[in-house]
């Protein structure tokens, strides 16, 4: 394989291309790691820490063999690139805003998920509305 072909083509360790059952295992395990990094980024999110990072790193370990993942990684930076540009511009109201229903998110997401329950639990309070709807 030439370098000019490995640059259009997905991006494989020679070992991977010796024949179609080791490129098939190769293709199969780079898309299992890649989707379940890129549905933990998704589900980081709303949260504090990496969670766009953890996104684009699924996407680029999809985009390592698969070129739709190619595509869209390229397209989901450029619109994570003007979603930043557009609120570095915006004034400091909207920026607020984006912050509070941020916080929301994470907020309605700990209580559906039991948090707020489990942590007042080790502390003695037992507060009814602590208590998440999905784990009565």
């Amino acid at each position: 394989m030439t370098n000019e072909t490995r640059r259009k083509g997905p991006i494989r360790p020679d070992w991977a291309d010796r024949n179609p059952t080791t490129r098939a295992v190769w293709r199969t395990g780079v898309g299992v790691v890649g989707t379940l990094v890129l549905v933990v980024g998704v589900i980081l999110i709303p949260y504090p820490g990496p969670g766009w990072v953890v996104v684009f790193g699924g996407l680029a370990i999809l985009a390592t063999e698969f070129t739709w993942a190619r595509r869209i990684l390229t397209y989901a930076r450029g619109k994570y690139d003007a979603w930043t540009d557009w609120l570095k511009r915006q004034s400091l109201l909207v920026r607020f805003l984006v912050l509070a229903a941020t916080a929301l998110i994470v907020v309605a997401t700990l209580w559906l998920l039991n948090a707020f329950a489990l942590v007042g639990g080790w502390f003695g309070i037992h507060w009814a509305w602590l208590s998440s709807p999905l784990f009565n």
